[in-house]
């Protein structure tokens, strides 16, 4: 009698658990917690970095307000239209195109926004992009930029050497 009232026990035991187990497992997927208030300021500075982007070319305020999120709030939701926008707006500024243009006298922009610093800006900008955010809508203009910029430092870095010739 007291057999099968452990196997009773037993069996009730495992009915009850397994459905848990096996549900723990499902969730293998980590949701990252967000604090609502950064994600709010991020969102604004996001706002302010696209306003910026595309109607005004202002391309240093927008790496201003991009740096700043991607400083504060590393794990933002919309960190692949930030990426974008800070690569998007370090090529710009090493082609010389945009409203806001590199003052040269001044020690800090030359060195924020030196040619070489920039391009390499561009790139890591992007490659993060890509690798990290493969289903972004802004991969394929990524991409694009990508081999211009690698194409134009190959081209650069030729010239360099034949002119060492």
């Amino acid at each position: 009698m007291k057999i099968r009232y452990s196997r009773k026990f037993l069996t009730l035991i495992l009915l009850l658990f397994l459905p848990l187990s096996i549900s723990a497992q499902k969730n293998i997927e980590q949701k990252v917690q967000r604090d609502p208030v950064l994600e709010a300021d991020s969102m604004h500075n996001l706002d302010v970095a696209r306003l910026m982007f595309r109607l005004r070319k202002a391309y240093k305020g927008v790496l201003m307000r991009c740096e700043e999120i991607i400083a504060a709030n590393p794990n933002f939701s919309r960190m692949d239209e930030v990426l974008y926008l800070s690569g998007m707006s370090s090529y710009y500024l090493l082609e010389g195109k945009g409203s806001q243009k590199i003052d040269l006298r001044n020690e800090r922009e030359k060195e924020k926004y030196n040619p070489e610093k920039l391009l390499t800006d561009a790139i890591v900008y992007l490659k993060i992009l890509v690798e990290k955010y493969p289903q972004s809508r802004f991969r394929e203009e990524a991409e694009r930029t990508l081999k211009l910029l690698e194409e134009k430092y190959k081209t650069n870095a030729e010239k360099k050497v034949e002119g060492a010739n």
